[in-house]
């Protein structure tokens, strides 16, 4: 496993790019209501991606097919990796928005999940609990922990209420790729602490967790990309790139 570290001007480097992460997202917030496609919201947010000097990170990425999409819009049962289309929102949604862009050569990755309307207080509630998640390992992010120990107290939590995590999909390093090591899964078992990380003031990560209101098995639709529960009830997406420094973690998709 071979960890790329980044210095202090590298991570500022990501900072910029996570900002453009962030105004996706608030655009993305703003007109995401009932009766618009996740195409129309596609198109969008390109066009803030495009206005911002920025290269998106998703369209073309190689897999079954090159992803068409800018960004990964997952609504509902769909976990992650949703591709924009004619399918409209309606109230009561949850839509899933993952965004990653590249600026001068570093990236930023970051996904929220925004509530339209009125939406289930037990589907609210999962989201919150998903979001806790990310908050839980953003504050436990500090040179010398092991990632297991952070991974063992988000599973912790969301399994003690009841939801479902997401094993087949995990965060990761970030840096001049999107994808870099380490893996940084969402749960803590033997097989992830053999292959655990102590961290350490420069490694960057992207911190994703994914939670289902029902069981955690997913499965991939017929597109060969788009991720659904399969017992077909929703789940949630949260998502930030985090810096390891000297004083704990550093958010650098927070629009700061």
């Amino acid at each position: 496993m071979a960890v790329i570290f980044k210095t202090q001007d590298e991570i500022q480097k990501m900072r910029v790019a996570g900002r453009v992460v962030r105004k996706v997202h608030d655009r993305v917030r703003e007109i995401c209501k009932p009766g618009i496609t996740t195409r129309e919201i596609d198109v969008e947010a390109q066009r803030v991606i495009d206005e911002s000097g920025a290269v998106g990170l998703f369209k073309g990425y190689p897999g079954p097919t090159p992803f068409p999409g800018t960004l990964c819009i997952s609504l509902n049962e769909e976990v992650v990796h949703g591709i924009g289309s004619d399918r409209q929102v309606q109230d009561g949604d949850i839509v899933g928005i993952d965004c990653g862009v590249k600026v001068d050569g570093w990236c930023g990755d970051a996904a929220t999940t925004i509530l339209v309307g009125e939406v289930p207080k037990d589907v609210r509630q999962m989201c919150e609990a998903t979001e806790h998640c990310l908050n839980i390992a953003i504050e436990n992010v500090r040179p010398g922990r092991r990632w297991s120990q952070i991974a063992d107290l988000m599973q912790r939590y969301a399994e003690a209420r009841g939801y479902g995590v997401v094993q087949e999909f995990v965060g990761h390093g970030i840096g001049r790729s999107m994808h870099e090591d380490p893996k940084v899964p969402n749960y803590a078992n033997r097989e992830t602490r053999r292959h655990d990380i102590e961290l350490r003031e420069g490694i960057v990560l992207a911190i994703e967790p994914m939670l289902t209101l029902g069981k955690r098995a997913v499965k991939t639709l017929a597109d060969g990309w788009t991720v659904v529960t399969k017992d077909g009830k929703a789940s949630a997406h949260y998502e930030h790139t985090v810096a390891v420094t000297s004083a704990g973690a550093e958010v650098l998709t927070d629009g700061n």
